[in-house]
């Protein structure tokens, strides 16, 4: 028995995105309904009409270079007959905005070769879908986050070099989180750690543990003790089990830095002769992890002047398909390459050289404190 036909034009048309089939010279052949609802134009306005022409005379339009993309994309898919995501395109409105109007308009857009009988690229398949409301959420969840975490520098004799960079790929803030606590006798407290997850959520569990443990630091004797006294708090929050943390006080008077971690990359010292050493030697697993109880592990190490400590998230050096030490090889030696640089100048040049082209894939949190 014969099935029915399709009727792949009503199918089209009924598409719940926006959606435009275009020639491979770019002139519409068709949108669906809402195409038009999303872009207010009438089927007359769009069909048969050059996508780039209302942008084509106006070279420095403050929406030419995300026409100028788009008009890439397409080519390109004409071209090699492969279907290309592209990243999010901002508009900026043409005419006047009232005040306190959000102006700027994201959207996400995919491009889809639709082949003829004779395999060859027929029609281009435009797909786009409005994301301002995600961004806008992102800006100010981003906004949240930067106000949990400190000041950059510390109070003290030694401030330290500080970055936070969110991954490229996500709408949501992630859980990094650093701190920097002065105490007294010339010694300052460090820490990094990093939240499971992504979210206002988790955002608001960092702020938590963040705060809890800048407490804690303040009057407990050690970065062991602070870890074993943080994982008893981290039990009531919802959400802070398997956070990976690392705390570190460094005494100015002693040369010691004495450490202990909570299932998180080792903090590196960098010395003055290029020589890069890990921090590995105080490690538990992650928050609440832990299947037997007792004293949190806690080492020392000797430092002299002219090095830095540094503490990082995982997203500056873990990337997918990757063996770990392949990452910490190649943060040994950008460290090793910059020794000579001030903390600020080495921050950027540890992200320069170990974020990969295309952005990375997590967020990053990281600390330089000249020693």
């Amino acid at each position: 028995m014969r099935e029915p036909g399709i009727d792949y034009e009503a199918v089209f048309h009924a598409l719940p995105g926006a959606v435009a089939l275009l020639t491979t010279q770019l002139f519409f052949a068709d949108v669906n309904e809402e195409w038009l609802r999303a872009f207010g134009r009438s089927r007359e306005q769009v069909i048969g009409h050059y996508m780039p022409d209302d942008y084509a005379e106006w070279p420095d339009h403050p929406n030419a270079a995300a026409v100028r993309n788009i008009e890439a994309s397409l080519h390109r898919v004409a071209e090699t007959g492969k279907p290309e995501a592209m990243e999010l395109q901002g508009f900026e409105p043409t005419g006047t905005v009232p005040h306190g109007v959000v102006d700027a308009r994201y959207w996400s857009m995919i491009n889809i070769p639709v082949l003829g009988a004779d395999g060859r690229v027929a029609l281009l398949l435009h797909r786009v879908e409005e994301v301002t409301e995600l961004i806008q959420a992102r800006v100010v969840a981003l906004s949240l986050q930067e106000a949990m975490l400190p000041v950059p520098h510390p109070a003290g004799r030694h401030p330290a070099a500080v970055r936070y960079r969110p991954a490229v790929d996500m709408l949501e803030v992630g859980g990094d989180w650093y701190d920097l606590v002065d105490l007294p006798s010339d010694r300052l407290g460090i820490a990094v750690g990093d939240v499971v997850g992504h979210g206002l959520s988790a955002a608001s569990v960092m702020g938590q543990l963040r705060s809890a443990l800048s407490a804690v630091s303040r009057a407990a004797d050690g970065p062991a003790r602070t870890l074993e006294v943080l994982e008893l708090y981290a039990h009531s929050v919802l959400g802070a089990e398997n956070t990976t943390v690392v705390n570190a006080f460094v005494d100015w008077n002693t040369h010691d830095i004495t450490y202990s971690s909570a299932g998180h990359p080792p903090p590196a010292l960098l010395r003055s002769d290029g020589t890069v050493e890990f921090l590995d030697r105080a490690t538990n697993p992650p928050l609440g992890a832990r299947l037997e109880h007792g004293p949190w592990p806690q080492a020392t190490m000797s430092f002299t002047g002219g090095g830095f400590l540094v503490l990082y998230t995982d997203g500056l050096v873990e990337r997918r398909r990757e063996d770990i030490d392949t990452g910490l090889a190649r943060l040994t030696h950008s460290l090793a390459c910059h020794r000579t640089a001030d903390a600020d100048t080495l921050a950027d040049a540890l992200l320069a050289d170990l974020f990969p082209p295309g952005g990375i894939r997590d967020d990053t949190a990281l600390v330089i404190v000249p020693l």
